[in-house]
């Protein structure tokens, strides 16, 4: 089963936003935690969802960043503005990129496209959802365990996506939350994004694989249960492997990189015309698959 719209995924776990961007408010006997950053327009449609479920505020305790995309922090500054008291919370890699200026313009940048695609410039500029960074006030790392009130949370380093993700495993809900680290809903399919380093995404694929999952939390798509949730990150892997093969494949045959990149873009974008993100913001990350392939094949440090 897939769950894309707000509301309940298990008795502990409440998806936030919107169908393009989730985030995922995890639900402890006294205490919070709000896991993924999310797209800054789904500021005004959280809160209200906040309301509606009737969730208290003060109980959110920490704020999970899973990576440092753009569309996976947008919208932290604003809910730290709105709760001070709540620990951000990311790898030591997502740190040091939200601590650089250039990339806080481009996330900048990147918000405010985001709110000309889906129309909300007047309401970001009347709630003050402008990005001004993000200090991570708790750096984690492989095998620290998080607790959530009478919960855990099991972080896991996974690059591959981005070289920041980490993955968060809740084991008393045999949930994962992998983010765009294990894939990411694409219509039917699975796109897997590699695009920092294909050869550890898959790896960390499998790793991921190998807990004990009844819940996969996308941050792009939804929530999966039963047979959808435990299939996932295999099905990930499947669509990984077929996506290595494309593009080595591809790359051999025509020996130029932009025409496997257009090629790989239209195969995954073909029937996609209402997905978030743009077909050129898609080709920008099978331009870095392709150009990690490029370097392998011609024998240069990937």
């Amino acid at each position: 089963m897939v769950i894309d719209t707000p509301g309940k995924v298990t008795d502990r776990i409440l998806l936030l936003g919107k169908k393009e961007s989730n985030v995922y408010l995890l639900k402890a006997e006294d205490e919070y935690a709000l896991i993924g950053g999310g797209m800054i327009h789904i500021a005004p449609h959280v809160i209200e969802q906040l309301i509606r479920f009737r969730i208290d505020e003060t109980l959110i305790k920490r704020i999970i960043i899973l990576h440092a995309h753009f569309d996976h922090c947008g919208l932290v500054p604003f809910l730290k503005r709105r709760w001070p008291w709540a620990r951000v919370t990311a790898s030591s890699r997502a740190n040091d990129l939200l601590s650089t200026p250039a990339v806080i313009n481009t996330i900048k940048s990147m918000n405010q496209g985001i709110f000309a695609m889906f129309g909300d410039e007047k309401k970001s500029k009347e709630m003050d959802f402008e990005f001004t960074g993000i200090k991570v006030e708790d750096i984690v790392k492989e095998g620290d365990i998080l607790p959530c009130g009478n919960l855990s949370i099991e972080i896991l380093e996974v690059p591959g996506h981005s070289s920041c993700s980490i993955a968060a495993y809740v084991p008393e809900d045999k949930a994962m939350f992998a983010s765009d680290a294990g894939g990411i809903p694409l219509g039917d399919q699975i796109f897997a994004a590699g695009n920092s380093n294909f050869d550890k995404f898959q790896s960390n694929l499998k790793r991921m694989a190998e807990f004990d999952i009844e819940i996969h939390l996308a941050e792009h798509g939804g929530a999966f249960t039963g047979e959808d949730g435990r299939e996932f990150l295999n099905r990930s892997i499947e669509s990984a492997q077929m996506t290595r093969e494309l593009i080595v494949n591809c790359f051999k045959r025509t020996r130029d990189e932009q025409k496997t990149v257009d090629e790989i873009t239209n195969f995954f974008t073909k029937g996609t015309s209402d997905y978030f993100l743009s077909k050129d913001v898609i080709s920008l990350v099978v331009g870095q698959m392709v150009r990690f392939f490029s370097k392998k094949l011609s024998g240069e440090k990937a």
